[in-house]
């Protein structure tokens, strides 16, 4: 006797169906989040080779340019966090609007700061920001001269970055322009690192104060060391 063939169908990958739910979403945002704190950190001590002199920071920038196209793939793939940490988080938000009673939007009475409220056009002011930065002193697609910059490091001509950072923040628009971004940057951070930790069941009601403490001194303090780079620039600390 011949059996009909199985008509039986298969249902979505597991990891499909965890990354659809809430807590897949809410992990993904997390560890993204991470991600990004770690970087936006380490790049910062790279930055500040700045006020160790011209050797230090070409040096450093040498270092970078000597990983190759290795550089543009972490490049692109820091991307792809923030593009993947904005596409869920706009998830998140979608599904929490759909769950949410229409008769209790126009009056919530949940209490929220206003870093809560805006972490959406935050984060996407800052994604602009990052754009401006990667045209501004990457491709230097702003100021094409910044491509003509060159000095010698150990006797070898370089691409001249401490020039070139110097020349860019002496510009007051694009200086203020920095700063707005990174302000903006700030108030993400200072409501997002905490929720990180509460998103990945770290904290916990006693816990939960002091943890959010620490992240918005954090991110201030992340904040204060950003612009001094360029406000050392306008005011002749570094020449």
């Amino acid at each position: 006797m011949i059996s009909a063939p199985s008509t039986t169908r298969r249902g979505p990958h597991p990891l499909l169906l965890w990354l659809l739910s809430s807590i897949g979403k809410k992990t993904i945002v997390a560890l993204t989040g991470i991600a990004l704190v770690l970087f936006v950190t380490g790049h910062l001590f790279g930055n500040f080779t700045l006020f160790l002199g011209p050797d230090w920071l070409n040096s450093y920038a040498l270092h970078l340019q000597g990983l190759g196209p290795l550089l543009w793939v972490i490049r692109l793939g820091l991307l792809g966090v923030v593009g993947l940490h904005i596409l869920f988080t706009m998830l998140l938000w979608k599904e929490n609007q759909a769950a949410r009673p229409k008769k209790y939007i126009a009056s919530d009475p949940i209490q929220t700061t206003v870093f809560a409220r805006t972490m959406r056009l935050s984060g996407l002011c800052v994604l602009a920001f990052i754009v401006f930065h990667l045209a501004h002193f990457t491709l230097c697609v702003v100021d094409p001269s910044f491509k003509n910059l060159h000095t010698t490091l150990d006797g070898q001509p370089v691409h001249d970055v401490y020039r070139m950072v110097v020349l860019g923040f002496s510009n007051v628009p694009v200086s203020l322009l920095y700063i707005g971004g990174l302000f903006l940057l700030t108030l993400h951070l200072s409501h997002g690192i905490g929720s990180l930790f509460q998103t990945l069941g770290i904290t916990n009601r006693s816990t939960r104060p002091t943890i959010e403490l620490v992240t918005k001194a954090y991110a201030w303090l992340l904040f204060l060391g950003y612009i001094s780079i360029p406000i050392s620039v306008l005011t002749g600390i570094v020449k």
